[in-house]
């Protein structure tokens, strides 16, 4: 029995050691080498009060419960998330016959870049709509006023579904 413990105690060390790089969890799904996230505030051209705050305060959210990033307040970060928001559209989509709105689509396209410490990027710049075109997920916000929704809900609903698009565009590929 000893000569048996002399030959597994060395292959059990040596199967560990060829473990030690492996991550488990939500570690998984995101850059090893980075720890800390900068998010300046979300630039936009729109009309419509405080867009770029509520997406940037719901961008900066989503990454602290959703990634095992840290949100800091400087430039000094391991990466830094910016985001323009490009275009942000409202649209008629059910009129009733005098030509009253009765159903809306509110629809918002942001620019990300993602870069590290030295200014490279970590993933190419993307374009995120609502919605998008190519994706299987439909996260057009719909704006029912006859149900009690009013644009500022509805905006809303919209903000959160873009920030949880920008967010896992931080996950690594596949």
């Amino acid at each position: 029995m000893p000569g048996v413990k002399r030959f597994l105690t060395p292959f059990l060390l040596l199967l560990l050691a060829g473990c030690a790089s492996y991550r488990v969890g939500n570690q998984t799904l995101y850059a090893p080498d980075v720890r800390t996230v900068y998010v300046p505030m979300i630039e936009t051209n729109s009309f419509r009060r405080n867009l770029g705050e509520r997406l940037t305060e719901a961008v900066v959210k989503e990454i602290e419960l959703k990634t095992p990033f840290k949100v800091v307040g400087t430039p000094d970060a391991d990466s830094i998330l910016s985001a323009r928001m490009v275009g942000e559209t409202k649209r008629v989509t059910i009129e009733n016959r005098n030509d009253d709105p009765r159903a809306l689509e509110i629809s918002m396209a942001v620019e990300i870049t993602w870069l590290n410490r030295r200014r490279a990027p970590l993933r190419a710049p993307t374009t995120l709509a609502l919605p998008p075109e190519l994706l299987p997920v439909n996260n057009v916000s719909t704006l029912i006023p006859e149900a009690g929704q009013s644009v500022a809900t509805a905006q809303q609903q919209a903000v959160e579904r873009l920030a949880q698009q920008i967010v896992s565009t931080m996950e690594e590929p596949w």
